[in-house]
């Protein structure tokens, strides 16, 4: 028998332009801090929730009026949507979004903040939630990419210096095609050791039950095959 504490690590399938993923992501934070025997280690993965829109991004107000069908409809899920922002801190503000962005160039950038550590992809996906919903900036926008990139801490002229080329555009997009094609058709999703998944911004007791159970499935796993 050991004390040594358990490792496990979770892919967060999301897109930065979702707000059941900027729910998820607070409430993954109050999970991970309701289990601190177990080191978890999140890393972001890419998913387009609308890779159709153009790269210069679409008036907000008309693509979701084209997808939701009337200003009663969009009104009526953003009420649903705030109360459950303002439970986890979160202070959307809807009206503030003027362009609906094509994500591909936010998703390179953290693609790009893994290689500067955990720390520093979690606090530009972080930044990059609230910067869209609290503060209704275009996250497609080249220069609130490179500003929110050097608030993260990570080497802003190299990002500045990579987002006009074709740097890791395919592999972005790859990697997003296939979540789809493994059957993640709706965000977040949170996989645990790449091999447990749960869908949809679930409550942080859920999460924190999930945390627990797979990081002892990997203990008698590992105990087993060291007897």
């Amino acid at each position: 028998m050991t004390d040594e504490r358990q490792a496990i690590t979770i892919d967060v399938v999301s897109d930065v332009v979702c707000p059941w993923c900027f729910i998820g992501q607070k409430r993954l934070d109050k999970a991970i801090d309701a289990v601190p025997e177990v080191d978890v280690a999140v890393r972001w993965r890419p998913f387009q929730l609308d890779p159709t829109i153009p790269a210069g991004g679409m008036d907000r107000k008309q693509y979701m009026l084209s997808k939701f069908g009337s200003e009663e409809r969009l009104r009526e899920i953003h009420s649903r949507i705030e109360p459950l922002g303002a439970a986890e801190g979160i202070s959307f503000d809807f009206g503030a979004i003027k362009v609906s962005p094509n994500t591909l160039d936010a998703h390179r950038v953290v693609r790009w903040a893994a290689t500067a550590g955990e720390e520093v992809q979690n606090k530009l996906a972080r930044r990059l939630f609230s910067l869209y919903f609290e503060q209704g900036k275009n996250v497609g926008d080249h220069a609130v990419l490179i500003e929110a990139a050097r608030e993260a801490g990570m080497d802003a002229p190299v990002v500045e210096a990579l987002l006009p080329t074709d740097t890791d555009r395919d592999a972005v997009a790859t990697e997003a095609a296939t979540a789809s094609r493994m059957g993640i058709s709706g965000v977040p999703c949170f996989l645990l050791e790449g091999k447990y998944a749960v869908m949809g911004a679930q409550e942080s007791d859920t999460l924190a039950d999930a945390i627990r159970q797979v990081a002892a499935a990997k203990a008698r796993g590992e105990s087993e095959t060291t007897d």
